[in-house]
């Protein structure tokens, strides 16, 4: 057992969704004496070097960041093995190697957007709504040799409304995993969280979330309605569902659909130059809402149709 506030934590983490568990942690008291984050990298037009949103918050708490291009280059190793942290914590960071994860003697956790075992991988909060769920979740596990394996210490379940997408959904667990890191971190200390193998809490089959490519963001019409309106949310905002539309590309980001009979071949597109835009699929029609054609903004339906003739 450890008093939680003299715990040593180093914080792993790059993009929003782990900055709202390393806030969570400082917040509550927790001493994190460094953050590792990826380095800064060229970004837009005048290519000036980006700081992580992990780095930026850190810099703003005055905490330490260590930023190696190489996680087994010694002179990282030496500098990590100096804090003498008790125990590290990972969110949305790069695969570490055993010499690192290992390091710690309370070892290292993680912050996963599902409910494992289901969701491994890259792109869990997409692909839950990709294939149409009704509720997915967070989980903090012990990390292990295989990517998201590791025994499980809480889970967190939150459901996905008809109304969510991937960028509803991202903010929802960003929160929930992030108040269920600070729980887990203060049961680690107390010596009162119990580690449960996955085996044991797997049911039926299991689902994967593989990083989502270009080919995946593609909308097939031959695909029932409801499965192309899952595509469009579970790619919302980005990296957005695609389609072609008068021989150029689009990205959708709101549908509605409909089921109804109909002989037209899936994919004809039909429209009234108004108030709809619609494409067929083999059991009704997808409407689309909201939507950018190449070298547009982001516009509505009713906006997008005055101009298009």
């Amino acid at each position: 057992m450890k008093n939680f506030e003299a715990m040593r934590i180093v914080f792993f983490g790059t993009p929003d969704f782990a900055v709202a568990s390393v806030k969570a942690l400082n917040d509550a008291g927790a001493q994190i004496v460094a953050v590792v984050t990826m380095p800064d990298k060229p970004a837009g037009r005048g290519r000036q070097l980006y700081e992580s949103p992990v780095k930026q918050y850190a810099l703003s708490a005055g905490i330490p960041v260590l930023q190696p291009e190489k996680m087994k280059a010694p002179e990282f190793l030496e500098q990590l093995r100096a804090l003498n942290a008790d125990l590290q914590v990972v969110v949305a960071f790069r695969m570490m190697p055993e010499v690192v994860w290992n390091m710690p003697p309370m070892g290292t956790i993680n912050v996963h957007g599902s409910l494992l075992p289901q969701y491994r991988g890259a792109a869990p909060i997409n692909r839950a709504i990709m294939n149409g769920e009704t509720e997915t979740g967070v989980t903090t596990f012990a990390l292990k040799h295989e990517i998201d394996t590791g025994d499980i210490l809480l889970q967190h379940t939150v459901p996905i409304l008809p109304t969510d997408n991937a960028g509803t959904m991202h903010d929802k667990l960003m929160q929930a995993g992030a108040e269920l890191l600070v729980t887990t971190v203060r049961g680690l200390a107390a010596g009162s969280l119990k580690e449960i193998p996955q085996t044991t809490v797997a049911t039926g089959e299991l689902k994967h979330a593989p990083k989502i490519f270009k080919p995946d963001t593609i909308i097939d019409w031959h695909h029932p309605a409801t499965t192309v309106h899952n595509l469009v949310r579970g790619l919302s905002p980005y990296p957005a569902a695609c389609t072609v539309l008068r021989e150029k590309s689009i990205k959708v980001f709101t549908t509605r659909y409909e089921h109804t009979r109909h002989d037209t071949a899936p994919g004809t597109m039909q429209t009234d130059h108004a108030a709809y835009l619609r494409f067929a699929t083999p059991d009704g029609w997808v409407y689309v809402e909201e939507l950018q054609a190449e070298g547009k903004k982001r516009m509505g339906i009713t906006e997008f149709l005055r101009g298009f003739r």
